[in-house]
């Protein structure tokens, strides 16, 4: 299943969302245009790598970025086309509503805090790891989870396949992210023990629970207010 946008409306025009949409947009752009060499060099100075945060020491000599920086500069790095892309198309679909209700200056701390948190979740599974950690999926991750706590049936239009069974369907987002959080928990215990390189699997885990938490948290406060459509 792959969402492709929802028929949630949103009151605020969603300024800090686009802002990070571009600024990843423009960030990777820039990494292009260093040619192979300079795109992977780029990609290595932004990225977090778990064993110089948990053994204070840097493995990459000259750095310009400091080490306690990465986790925030990695977050704005993407490995690739599809890597982007996939976390871009994600955080225009669920970004503008979780915006809407916390309001522009939260909804940034928000991000920002929940991509932190996601990659330390990540650390704290894997504290010896040296391969480097790039892309806003953890971030992301959070702007899903908070999603789902305050929006569980908002319709969301899906790209649904199946063999030669091709779709677009109308589903409630409890079904979309709920199936995207299955597959996060099922990749993560799977990839439990291995020592190769892919995706940083609990870190998506990390900041889907984050963004959960910190939602129930302010609906619990009856600090915000948005209504969607309902089905009639």
């Amino acid at each position: 299943m792959i969402p492709l946008k929802d028929e949630n409306p949103t009151r605020l025009f969603p300024f800090v969302t686009i802002g990070i949409i571009v600024t990843n947009v423009v960030i990777f752009l820039h990494q292009i245009s260093l040619g192979i060499d300079g795109f992977h060099g780029f990609v290595l100075q932004m990225s977090v790598i778990p064993y110089e945060l948990t053994h204070f020491v840097g493995l990459r000599p000259e750095n310009p970025i400091p080490t306690f920086l990465t986790p925030i500069t990695a977050m704005f790095t993407h490995g690739g086309f599809l890597h982007i892309a996939g976390n871009m198309l994600y955080l225009w679909i669920f970004g503008n509503n979780v915006e809407d209700i916390l309001g522009h200056f939260r909804f940034t701390f928000f991000y920002i805090g929940c991509g932190i948190i996601a990659t330390f979740f990540q650390i704290l599974l894997q504290p010896n790891s040296t391969l480097p950690m790039v892309g806003a999926s953890g971030a992301i991750a959070g702007v899903l989870g908070a999603y789902l706590i305050r929006f569980p049936g908002a319709r969301i239009y899906t790209l649904f396949f199946f063999l030669f069974f091709i779709r677009i369907v109308r589903i409630p987002a409890v079904i979309v992210l709920g199936f995207w959080f299955l597959i996060q928990l099922t990749n993560a215990i799977s990839s439990l023990g291995m020592s190769g390189g892919g995706v940083a699997w609990f870190a998506h885990i990390g900041g889907f629970i984050t963004g959960m938490i910190v939602m129930a948290k302010y609906r619990r406060r009856g600090r915000i207010r948005v209504y969607y459509r309902r089905e009639r």
